[in-house]
């Protein structure tokens, strides 16, 4: 049998005990990590060690964390979360516009990075690996971002789209409605009610589903949310 060989994951932050319940909860999620509590060796690290994925503060002793980002960016495309206190709108996109893939403000609940880190990994695994979808009728391109039910193209806005890749991501899980808004709108100041999620899945099951009232894929779970139904 075939051993899983670990993620690798770099850990970049001034603050020593941070660093250490992250990289203490992060092993026992099974990851092998690295650290590092200032930019110049993060970087030096980044270079020797190229990890699967970066958790980088923004406040650094040394380089300012969007600096060191976009200069991990210009030589690797592997995954980077900012981690910081600052939790201003401007901040936030900042780092995303210097190239992070994810923002998370400090403090945070570890459950909650935890599950954005696996949300990351499955979504570059699926595009390296995987380019097409298949279940029952429903049909999904993700290299041409094109869907097909019985064969007929549905035609999905941008974010239809990404709901229904990130429904598929996550087979038979119940996702609840605070995930799915962090997931698909976790920066816009537009989405902040649970009535958003639910007007965007009805308007992908309208497409989607043989039965509106009776959906196959997208179903309801009581007190939750949704959960893409395979069993």
């Amino acid at each position: 049998m075939t051993q899983k060989i670990k993620k690798n994951i770099l850990v970049v932050d001034d603050d020593k005990d941070i660093v250490k319940t992250i990289k203490g909860n992060l092993e026992l999620d099974g990851y092998e990590v690295f650290s590092a509590y200032d930019g110049r060796t993060g970087l030096h690290i980044t270079r020797t060690i190229r990890p699967d994925l970066i958790i980088l503060d923004l406040n650094l002793p040394d380089i300012d964390g969007i600096k060191a980002c976009e200069i991990i960016r210009r030589e690797f495309d592997f995954p980077i979360i900012m981690l910081t206190a600052r939790d201003g709108i401007s901040d936030k996109v900042l780092g995303l516009e210097c190239g992070a893939d994810d923002y998370i403000v400090k403090p945070f609940n570890f459950l909650e990075l935890s599950a954005r880190i696996k949300s990351i990994f499955k979504r570059v695994e699926k595009s390296l690996v995987k380019e097409q979808y298949k279940f029952k009728d429903l049909s999904i391109n993700f290299k041409s971002w094109s869907v097909s039910v019985r064969e007929k193209i549905i035609k999905l806005t941008k974010t239809e789209f990404e709901l229904l890749e990130l429904f598929v991501s996550y087979p038979d899980e119940a996702l609840s409605r605070e995930f799915i808004q962090q997931q698909i709108w976790r920066d816009s100041q537009l989405y902040h009610t649970s009535r958003a999620v639910d007007v965007h899945v009805q308007r992908l099951r309208k497409k989607i589903e043989p039965e509106i009232e009776k959906p196959e894929y997208i179903v309801t779970v009581a007190g939750v949310g949704y959960k893409f139904k395979t069993g």
